[in-house]
C-alpha cells in the first residue's frame, strides 16, 4: 500500500478510515462564535460591530464540514489585547483527517475541466468582493493593520482568485518534433495532488489566495494551516467559499458556490501544536506539495521534514531589502517611495525596505525630508480609527525586537532622528522611527527588523552601495532611485534579489512573479509562473505511427 500512496494514485486501495473521535459537523449546524469582539460595546470605531455572524467561525474546516477539536486557543486583538475568541486547536488527528479529505477530493477535482475550475474560482472572487468590508474588519481585528490597508488586502487577495481563474484555462503542454518519422512526443502538465499551504499573519488573506488560487486552478486540493495570530481570515474564506452569504439554505449555497467539499480545508492550531501539525503535513505520503511563507529558520525545518519523501516545495522566506538612493535621484520621489515601502503594515512585510543606503551628496536632504514625511503623514492608533496609518505590531515580542535594534544602534553611535520608543497607546505600539549614522556593525544593518524602523547608511560609490546591499544571506526584494539610465541597468542586474523596484516603492501585483533568491526561498508565486509550482510535467512518446 505504501507504494500506491507514494504514487498518489487515485486507484489506490481503500484509505484507512478517518481518525476516531472527530466530530465533523455539517455546514450550518455550528452557531457563529459568540465570544468574538463584535459583541463588545465601546470598541474603537465600532470594531467588529455589524459584521456578518456567518463569517465568524471557530472550528476547523475539513471535507466541507466544520471540525471541532478537543482543545481551543485564544486569538487576541493586538491593539487592545482583548480576546477575540477561542479557535479549535487542531492537532495530528485533525490534520490527518484534513489531508485524507483533500486527497479524496483530489481524485475527482483533478478531472474537473479547466473551464469549470475557472468558473468556480471566479465565483469565489465575486463572493470575496461582495463581502470585502466584513473580511477587512476581520483582518484589522486579528492583525491590527489599519482598516484601509485591510480593505486593500481583501481586494488584492480576491484578485489572485480572479487571475488564476483566468490562468486555469491557459495550462498548455507542448508538442515536440522527434528525430524519427514514426514517433510523436507530447509534454503534458498535470496537477501534483494535495498541497499543504502554511501561511503567515501579516497578510492573512492574500497569502492564502495567492497559493490556493494557483493550486486549485492547476487541479490540486489544499490543506491550509494559517498562523495562530490570524485564523479567522482563513476560516472566513472557507465560509465565503461555501457561499453562505447568498442565501439561508446552506446545502443549496454550497452547490451555488460550486467548489466541492475537501478541495479547500483549514486546520487552525496554536503555536504549541504548530510543530507537530507542520511535521505531519511535510511527512504524510498523501501530501505532494508544501507551500510555505514565513521565516527562513522555520522554512529550513520544513524542508528537512519534506526531504524524507522528496516533496515539491515552494518557500517564500525572510528578506532584508535594501533601498538605495543615488545622488541623481529625485529626492521627493525617493522619500515617497521610502514611505510606501517601509511603513506599510507598520513595517511588517517581507518586502519592506530594511536598510536605506543613501549617497553622500543627497544624504542630508533625504534624511530631512524623510523625517518630515514620517512626522506629517504617519498616525499611530487603533486600526479601526479612520485617521490611523500605523497600527500595532502583532505582539510584544515583535516590539521587543524593534527596541533591541534601536538600542543597539544608538549604543554604537546611531542618531534617533524621530521616534525611537514605544508609543503611549499600549505595549504593542511603537513609534515610526528614523535612524541616521547607522553602520554595518549594528544589528539593524544585518538583521531583518520587521517593524517601523528605518536605518539610514551613508555611502560614497555605486560599487560600495551594491556591495552593502548584497552582503546578506537573503535576497527577496531591493529598491533604488536613480535618474541615470546606464546606472539603472547596471544596478538592477547586479542586485542579488528576486524582485527590484526602480524608482518605485510598491512592486507587488498579481500579474508579476513574487519570490526571492539565496535563503529567501524557492519558487515563485502569482503571475503566469505561479501555477507551474503546482503542476508536474509528463512526457508521452507515441511510437509505431
Amino acid at each position: 500500500m505504501a507504494t500506491w500512496l507514494r504514487l498518489r494514485s487515485c486507484r489506490a486501495p481503500r484509505l484507512p478510515p478517518a481518525p476516531a473521535g472527530l466530530g465533523l459537523r455539517p455546514r450550518g449546524s455550528v452557531p457563529a462564535a459568540p465570544a468574538l469582539a463584535s459583541a463588545q460595546p465601546g470598541r474603537s470605531a465600532g470594531g467588529l460591530a455589524g459584521l456578518s455572524a456567518a463569517l465568524l467561525r471557530t472550528d476547523g474546516f475539513v471535507g466541507g464540514r466544520w471540525l471541532p477539536a478537543a482543545a481551543a486557543f485564544p486569538v487576541h486583538d493586538p491593539a487592545s489585547g482583548a480576546e477575540l475568541g477561542l479557535v479549535a486547536d487542531c492537532g495530528v488527528p485533525e490534520t490527518r483527517a484534513a489531508v485524507r479529505a483533500a486527497y479524496e477530493a483530489f481524485c475527482s477535482w483533478r478531472g474537473v475541466s479547466a473551464k469549470e475550475r475557472s468558473s468556480l474560482l471566479r465565483k469565489w472572487y465575486d463572493l470575496m468582493i461582495q463581502n470585502k468590508d466584513d473580511l477587512a474588519k476581520i483582518i484589522t481585528a486579528e492583525s491590527g493593520k489599519p482598516l484601509k490597508e485591510a480593505q486593500g488586502e481583501v481586494v488584492y487577495s480576491a484578485l489572485f482568485l480572479e487571475w488564476f481563474s483566468e490562468e486555469a484555462r491557459r495550462i498548455y503542454g507542448d508538442v515536440i518534433y522527434t528525430p524519427t518519422r514514426d514517433r510523436r512526443a507530447l509534454v503534458l502538465k498535470q496537477p501534483l495532488g494535495v498541497a499543504a499551504v502554511i501561511t503567515p499573519w501579516n497578510f492573512p488573506s492574500a497569502m492564502i489566495t495567492r497559493k490556493v488560487g494557483a493550486a486549485l486552478a492547476a487541479g490540486c486540493t489544499v490543506v491550509v494551516k494559517p498562523a495562530e495570530h490570524t485564523p479567522f481570515s482563513a476560516l472566513a474564506l472557507a465560509e465565503v467559499k461555501a457561499g453562505f452569504l447568498l442565501s439561508r439554505e446552506p446545502d443549496l449555497l454550497a452547490n451555488q458556490a460550486g467548489i466541492p467539499p475537501g478541495v479547500y480545508n483549514v486546520i487552525p492550531c496554536s503555536r504549541k501544536k504548530a510543530k507537530e501539525v507542520g511535521e505531519v503535513l511535510c511527512t504524510d505520503p498523501l501530501v505532494s506539495k508544501i507551500s510555505f511563507t514565513g521565516s527562513t529558520a522555520t522554512g529550513k525545518v520544513l524542508l528537512h521534514h519534506a526531504a524524507g519523501s522528496v516533496k515539491r516545495v515552494s518557500m517564500e522566506l525572510g528578506g532584508h531589502a535594501p533601498f538605495i538612493v543615488f545622488d541623481s535621484a529625485n529626492v521627493d520621489q525617493a522619500v515617497a517611495g521610502a514611505m510606501a515601502s517601509k511603513f506599510r503594515n507598520s513595517g511588517q512585510t517581507c518586502v519592506c525596505s530594511n536598510r536605506f543606503l543613501v549617497q553622500r551628496g543627497i544624504h542630508d536632504s533625504f534624511v530631512k525630508k524623510f523625517a518630515e514625511a514620517i512626522k506629517t503623514n504617519l498616525h499611530v492608533g487603533n486600526g479601526f480609527e479612520e485617521r490611523t496609518t500605523q497600527g500595532p505590531l502583532i505582539d510584544e515580542k515583535a516590539v521587543e525586537k524593534v527596541e533591541t535594534h534601536v538600542s543597539d544602534a544608538v549604543s554604537k553611535g546611531a542618531t534617533v532622528v524621530t521616534g525611537g520608543k514605544r508609543h503611549q497607546l499600549g505595549k504593542n505600539f511603537f513609534e515610526p522611527t528614523l535612524l541616521s549614522n547607522v553602520t554595518g556593525d549594528m544589528l539593524c544593518a544585518h538583521e531583518e527588523t520587521f517593524g517601523p524602523l528605518a536605518p539610514v547608511i551613508k555611502f560614497d560609490t555605486e560599487e560600495e552601495a551594491v556591495a552593502i546591499a548584497n552582503a546578506t544571506d537573503v535576497g527577496l526584494a531591493g529598491y533604488f532611485y536613480s535618474q541615470d539610465p546606464a546606472q539603472i541597468w547596471r544596478v538592477a542586474e547586479q542586485l542579488e534579489v528576486g524582485m527590484v523596484g526602480v524608482n518605485e516603492g510598491l512592486i507587488s501585483s498579481v500579474e508579476c512573479p513574487f519570490g526571492g533568491v539565496k535563503q529567501s526561498g524557492l519558487g515563485r508565486e502569482g503571475s503566469k509562473y505561479g501555477i507551474d509550482e503546482y503542476l508536474e510535467l509528463k512526457y508521452v512518446c507515441f511510437g509505431g505511427l
